[in-house]
């Protein structure tokens, strides 16, 4: 029965990765909304530039691969902050926990929120500013359950909520993501992942702020109306993950891990990369990726925001010999174009 559940699980994203492969063009960049589904907030997979799908775990896994949600001893709490585009002054905030249940099941719940500053309101009749100020707000949360099938298959999926507004306009939205990640080799050495996030609901703006005061159409007697805008729909950027991963342990203490990534992306260009990670004890870790956009070298625009190099280091303290219990601190750097880079901190406890 296990087996007809893995081999289920397999051809129902090997089939939603070919039709997403027919629904990808690049000509439809730009058409998606919510973008913001696609950053990264957590600092370790941000090091990868979000390309370690085949071994991402505990709560970093509802951003990339929930597959590896269970992939944790008990419990995991995760707080991050990051700084996006340095010089914007935009920042995302999250925190997120996941709970194994059982032996065999995991559940997890992450919040994310975005932080614009406070934006000047401006007018036709005062371009320069009328003194007041707003802010946008983007917030997803995230509720997640992942199951492994004798150590070696993992899957999950995750129930998003979508919510963008400011005082005047709202959108919400609902989104499904679904993973799967295989673990095989002497000692759990090869593992592949492939992750089908973002898909769900088209969404639209509605509020106070589309509406507008208008002469009655008619012409027969003059007197104002208000009016209501119908805002155009808008999808989200659904986008398709294949990874693969190999560890090299070298002795006892060292490891060296090598991945490959590609993403198919439905609203954009699809993109390639690869990186490192090594792990010393594993207590020390330093990783780094590079990403490319496919068909980029023959486009106007030659390269999207987070092409390029990225890089992190983690140190990880034990609470405990007897355990996995450890806390430990992410850092990551992402190269930007333009703006000088995001910036990724996390505290996580693993008890």
């Amino acid at each position: 029965m296990q087996m007809k559940i893995k081999i289920g699980t397999f051809w129902i994203l090997f089939i939603a990765f070919a039709i997403h492969l027919q629904a990808g063009n690049p000509d439809r960049q730009g058409e998606a909304g919510a973008n913001e589904l696609l950053l990264n907030p957590w600092a370790r997979s941000a090091g990868l530039h979000t390309m370690n799908t085949s071994w991402i775990s505990g709560v970093e896994a509802m951003r990339l691969n929930v597959a590896g949600l269970v992939r944790i001893p008990k419990t995991q709490i995760l707080i991050s902050h990051a700084r996006y585009l340095q010089g914007t002054g935009v920042n995302m905030n999250a925190v997120g926990l996941a709970q194994k249940l059982g032996e065999n099941g995991a559940f997890g719940v992450s919040i994310m929120a975005m932080d614009f500053g406070d934006i000047e309101v401006t007018t036709t009749d005062q371009p320069e500013g009328t003194g007041a100020t707003f802010s946008p707000n983007f917030f997803h949360l995230g509720v997640a359950y992942s199951h492994i099938f004798d150590n070696k298959v993992s899957v999950g999926f995750t129930f998003r909520l979508i919510s963008e507004s400011t005082a005047d306009l709202s959108a919400q939205g609902a989104a499904l993501d679904a993973g799967v990640q295989y673990v095989t080799g002497e000692n759990d050495n090869f593992k592949f992942g492939i992750s089908l996030r973002n898909v769900g609901t088209p969404m639209r703006f509605t509020g106070e702020g589309l509406s507008f005061r208008g002469t009655n159409p008619d012409g027969q007697i003059n007197y104002d109306l208000s009016f209501d805008h119908r805002s155009a729909r808008f999808e989200l950027p659904s986008v398709l993950n294949i990874g693969v991963s190999y560890d090299f342990h070298l002795d006892a203490r060292n490891r060296i891990s090598v991945l490959g990534n590609f993403t198919s992306n439905s609203f954009s260009r699809d993109a390639i990369g690869g990186g490192l990670e090594y792990a010393f004890s594993e207590v020390f870790m330093l990783r780094a990726g590079y990403r490319y956009d496919l068909g980029s070298a023959n486009d106007l625009v030659t390269n999207s925001v987070y092409s390029g190099v990225s890089a992190g280091v983690s140190i990880e303290i034990p609470f405990s010999k007897e355990n996995e219990s450890r806390f430990a601190m992410d850092y990551a750097y992402r190269a930007t174009s333009p703006w000088s880079g995001t910036h990724n901190f996390s505290l996580r406890f693993t008890l």
